[in-house]
């Protein structure tokens, strides 16, 4: 909760900032690509809103919302207009800094000489639009996990370093969403260069916007804005008051973190794992997951040959193979172990929990395991162990 405290602090004591239309999100992203970024954001295609590199402001998806459920993602058509009234698609930034399939180096026969070559690709410099709070938070987790220890990735952090994060709070939480039980939203909070909270009144269609950064002022100071006006922050402060308490989902009012550790031996373990297809959807959506593996192929002749890494999951039966055998063989130990990971043994590793709350894994799971859900029957089980009651 004190991490969710501070975000709403920030906020609100952050200076008043400016207004602006949708002519100022038009040349948000003129003033972007003209600063050589590739811009990315949300817009839709094939049926959901997905993150996709966009030319104008006219891509991002006006009018579009979605409906949440465990297993269920669609999108629906809104009355408003508004261009981020939906909660997180199936993509995050995560592809982007940290590629699902990435070659490391190639090696090709010349002569009797196999000679290696290191993949030194392009980076482009991306600049991220209309990045949400939870997302926000997970892409401060993975610089933690890729950059924060000795064994540093220096492709993330390459690709990190140029990105630059237009943040947008959010105002309209799906179903499934439960960022504030994880201290990662809806509010802003500090790491983005640009913040934006979009409000759609009487008053008309239009979005405060704060510099948060050097760069982000300087961009600021290129875009047609107004002063921002008492009522455009009003609106703005209390939508984003109110998304907190429309959040479709909660995590039990309990250490997490002990929670996981003292129920390692908890029959829920048996009745999730006669439900999870060990599928890894959930690892794969997850904008925090980082595993990766690496697979070395190679064409007929012998004469070419090429490392590439590769998103791996907890979930494959492979993932914890050692001599031969794998650790993990049953679903039951691959489920307890990516959630124990992900809400307890990830504070010893990394000093913080590796959920943001966005939800991702309950709508993208195929038979609609909630996390929350088994981390509330995990908790009622605590409390009948040691009382004796029926849970």
């Amino acid at each position: 909760m004190s991490a969710e405290l501070d975000a709403n602090a920030w906020s609100s004591s952050a200076s008043e900032g400016s207004a602006m239309g949708k002519e100022g999100m038009a040349a948000l992203v003129q003033v972007l690509r003209r600063r050589g970024f590739t811009v990315v954001g949300p817009t839709v295609r094939d049926g959901a809103i997905v993150l996709a590199e966009l030319e104008s402001a006219d891509e991002l998806p006006y009018g579009w919302g979605v409906e949440l459920e465990a297993g269920r993602y669609r999108l629906r058509e809104r009355t408003d207009g508004a261009a981020f009234a939906n909660a997180a698609g199936p993509q995050s930034w995560k592809q982007f800094l940290h590629p699902a399939k990435l070659r490391q180096w190639r090696a090709d026969r010349v002569g009797e000489e196999m000679v290696f070559s290191d993949e030194a690709p392009s980076i482009p410099r991306y600049a991220f639009l209309g990045v949400r709070p939870c997302d926000a938070r997970a892409i401060a987790i993975q610089d933690r996990v890729l950059t924060g220890g000795i064994h540093r990735d220096s492709g993330y952090l390459g690709r990190r370093a140029g990105a630059l994060l237009v943040a947008i709070e959010c105002t309209e939480p799906g179903g499934t969403c439960f960022c504030v039980s994880m201290g990662a939203g809806p509010a802003a909070a500090p790491g983005c260069d640009l913040v934006m909270t979009e409000v759609v009144d009487d008053e008309g269609h239009r979005f405060w916007i704060r510099g948060a950064s050097p760069e982000g002022d300087e961009i600021l100071a290129e875009l047609p804005v107004r002063p921002a006006d008492p009522v455009t922050c009003t609106a703005a402060r209390a939508s984003v008051a109110a998304a907190a308490d429309r959040m479709g989902r909660a995590m039990p009012e309990t250490d997490l973190r002990e929670l996981m550790g003292g129920t390692l031996d908890a029959p829920r373990w048996d009745d999730v794992a006669g439900r999870c297809l060990t599928c890894g959807n959930c690892t794969m959506v997850c904008p925090t997951c980082f595993c990766t593996t690496t697979e070395d192929v190679t064409d007929l002749s012998g004469d070419h040959a090429e490392r590439w890494r590769l998103w791996d999951s907890c979930f494959d039966l492979d993932f914890s193979l050692v001599h031969g055998d794998p650790v993990r063989t049953s679903p039951r130990s691959r489920y307890r172990q990516w959630m124990t990971h992900k809400l307890g043994t990830w504070y010893d590793q990394f000093g913080s929990s590796g959920c943001v709350g966005c939800g991702r894994c309950i709508v993208w799971c195929p038979v609609g395991i909630d996390i929350t859900e088994e981390a509330a029957a995990l908790h009622d089980w605590t409390r009948s162990d040691t009382s004796g009651e029926a849970p």
